[in-house]
């Protein structure tokens, strides 16, 4: 199963160390003794604890250090270490063995309590979840489940980012195009949450939500009913793969500037500027995610 990289995973620990010794507001967090604590050497730690700071968990002074910005109980762990519930768990492994291959077929809910170490009861649950995001379905005659047909492929990812970057930024450039201001400032909230920690703390799922709905935000106010249900199927069959890269946190913050820069460029009425900056933000997105790099 994918797991978080380096900057990600010391991240966690971090948080959680932070919990387990009760430190509040204002709390002096050194690099030796986060490292001492966790075990590992300082520059792990202090990647990790830049990337606190950037995500809004840490203050970080100039020569005096790392301090906490809130009360570490109000930091709630995240679903990104060991320690996670056998339900969420399984949910992410089933997912993550579907986009590897070595999960195909129908199956039933005996397969997957068997298979993921889950209770019966457990096991309906998981599936229930994944028939509500419509990653499973019943088979006809309501015996055992089969996947939906989601993308599972580097190259199909691409694909999907390719056509989302067909897609969006015309949405932008349509004669009907106008600004929700409700939903605007709605999204602008779940953004700037990122930047104050969210980016590290939303479990994979929240995280994947919070951003698909921004783009199919963007999408709707349109007046394109079409377009708006394209970027609603894409978000649907991208779902499996894109948690995967929900376990690397480190890139996100980025990602989310890049969102608030582009509502200021649509509240602006720069559409046209807007338009080439969506694209551009895709193909970026797209590059990394995919590994698939054009050609110059």
């Amino acid at each position: 199963m994918s797991r978080p990289n380096l900057t990600t995973a010391t991240s966690t620990r971090l948080v959680d160390l932070f919990r387990r010794s009760g430190l509040t507001e204002g709390a002096h967090v050194t690099e030796q003794w986060a490292a001492d604590a966790l075990e590992v050497s300082r520059t792990p730690v202090r990647k990790a604890m830049l990337f606190l700071a950037e995500v809004g968990i840490l203050d970080r002074v100039p020569h005096h250090g790392f301090f906490l910005r809130r009360d570490a109980s109000a930091l709630t762990r995240p679903d990104l270490a060991d320690g996670e519930d056998a339900e969420q768990t399984a949910y992410f492994e089933i997912a993550d063995d579907y986009v590897g291959g070595r999960f195909t077929g129908s199956f039933t809910s005996a397969d997957i309590s068997r298979r993921y170490r889950l209770t019966p009861r457990q096991a309906d649950r998981v599936l229930s979840r994944m028939e509500a995001e419509d990653l499973v379905r019943r088979k006809a005659g309501g015996r055992g489940w089969e996947f939906r047909h989601v993308m599972a492929t580097a190259e199909a990812h691409d694909q999907s980012y390719r056509f989302r970057m067909v897609v969006e930024p015309a949405a932008l450039l349509e004669p009907g195009f106008t600004v929700d201001a409700e939903a605007f400032a709605r999204h602008r909230q779940q953004q700037e949450a990122l930047l104050r920690s969210d980016i590290l703390l939303l479990p994979r799922a929240e995280l994947f939500q919070v951003n698909a709905s921004f783009h199919e935000m963007l999408v709707g106010c349109s007046g394109n009913a079409f377009l708006l249900d394209a970027v609603r199927r894409q978000n649907r069959l991208r779902r499996p793969i894109e948690y995967r890269h929900q376990v690397d946190r480190s890139r996100l913050t980025g990602q989310a500037r890049e969102h608030l820069r582009l509502l200021d460029l649509v509240e602006g009425g720069d559409l046209e500027e807007a338009s080439a900056f969506l694209h551009r933000h895709l193909n970026k997105v797209r590059s990394v995610k995919t590994g698939v790099v054009d050609e110059a």
